[in-house]
């Protein structure tokens, strides 16, 4: 697969479709891959990498690269189509100045997991009939793929791709996901026990911002919590309003919009389960207005943006929240 991406994208750069590409490269170690823009055939060569280690979305960075002089290729995997076509219902990305090559997308792995189990020195992984085998410094490791998979694709939605110009690669289907389960746990809690859960996972919070920063839908030129005049400003970990408030107010922020990306979790330093807030959200959306997937096309609106005679009223909203 990475061969034939590299190859392509050579083409694309050298009859002039496109005058840079955004993939992946590596870090200091095999597992570190970081979105990068390549502009020339030996870059591709010498640096650009796929493999069961990528699992970044590349769709924001694309807010700022389409406004840029000339057309941009980007792989996008299922998941990241999604992200791109609800930023280009946002009108914020160019879908004129991207050319887009679906490609294959997870299972990814998380490398965090790996070392979890005291594997560390990697310099390679594959898979062998769900095996993980893993090369490493001081010899040859095992464990179950399953326990290495990244959290956003343990539970993936869809292996279809929503927009491309192009496939490398078999189109798949949109999946029967078991993405809720681990919420309607926490809806069966009592009250007490859920906020026992949210105190535990969000005073682990150093306020890096990463899962801010990493959001395909928090793309606000001036982000309310950096507005020294917004009156929530915070750059230090906080108990008051750290834990209470940042991600909660955030979640809201994206409700209706957000594509079930799971790049919130997969970037935190502390392993919170952000992507939890979110995914409670669209199962209420779901359930109150009926089945909505934003990200899905780039001309419907979303539920919490449009208005009909039988939505549902907000007694009902308010009953639900309080039991």
């Amino acid at each position: 697969m990475q061969e034939a991406m590299i190859n392509r994208a050579k083409q694309l750069l050298a009859d002039g479709t496109v005058n840079r590409v955004i993939g992946w490269k590596r870090g200091e170690f095999v597992y570190d891959v970081t979105p990068a823009i390549f502009e020339t055939a030996e870059e591709l060569d010498a640096e650009f990498v796929y493999d069961d280690f990528t699992a970044a979305n590349v769709s924001k960075y694309l807010v700022k690269e389409c406004k840029k002089e000339g057309k941009i290729l980007a792989f996008l995997k299922p998941c990241d189509t999604y992200s791109f076509n609800q930023l280009t219902k946002e009108h914020r990305v160019v879908r004129d100045n991207v050319y887009i090559i679906g490609i294959p997308g997870g299972p990814k792995l998380d490398a965090e997991k790996i070392k979890a189990k005291g594997i560390t020195g990697i310099l390679g992984a594959k898979n062998d009939n769900g095996t993980f085998v893993i090369e490493t410094l001081y010899g040859e490791e095992k464990m179950p793929y399953y326990e290495a998979l990244s959290t956003k694709c343990e539970s993936c939605k869809s292996k279809k791709h929503v927009v491309y110009d192009e496939l490398i690669g078999d189109d798949g289907e949109v999946l029967e996901s078991d993405r809720f389960d681990m919420v309607e746990k926490l809806e069966n809690m009592s009250a007490q026990e859920r906020y026992d859960f949210w105190r535990e996972q969000l005073s682990k919070c150093i306020r890096c911002n990463a899962c801010r920063n990493v959001c395909p839908a928090c793309t606000c030129e001036k982000c309310v919590f950096d507005n020294p005049d917004s009156g929530v400003e915070n750059k230090a970990p906080a108990d008051s309003f750290e834990e209470n408030m940042f991600h909660i107010i955030r979640a809201f922020h994206v409700a209706g919009r957000c594509t079930d990306c799971g790049e919130c979790s997969r970037v935190c330093p502390q392993n919170i389960p952000l992507h939890l807030l979110n995914r409670k959200f669209i199962k209420d959306i779901n359930s109150l207005y009926g089945n909505y997937q934003a990200g899905e096309d780039t001309t419907s609106r979303a539920p919490l943006n449009d208005y009909k005679t039988d939505d549902c009223e907000a007694s009902i909203v308010h009953e639900r929240g309080v039991e």
